[in-house]
């Protein structure tokens, strides 16, 4: 199930950056991206991953774009997923 939720979650982000920054297609794929993971790995060690203290910064640029993409502003909140992305897999 796990698996499914993050693969249609990136069908539904790439879709969305395709469609020139969809917000609807963009916010279904990030939802679906994160609930996929907690699927994958379990809640308390997704929890314990993005809540590191060396990966706060990171957490919070990812989880902050995601939140601005849910609010209707897909290219800024796009910009900071990446960001935060970037951090957190450094």
């Amino acid at each position: 199930i796990g698996v499914g939720l993050v693969g249609f979650g990136l069908f539904f982000i790439l879709f969305g950056m395709l469609l020139y920054f969809d917000s609807v297609l963009l916010a279904f794929g990030n939802i679906l991206f994160l609930s996929g993971l907690v699927f994958i790995i379990g809640f308390r060690r997704t929890f314990t991953f993005f809540f590191q203290r060396p990966k706060l910064k990171g957490t919070s640029f990812f989880l902050g774009g995601v939140l601005i993409v849910l609010m209707r502003w897909p290219l800024l909140g796009m910009l900071l997923e990446a960001y935060g992305f970037i951090n957190l897999f450094r």
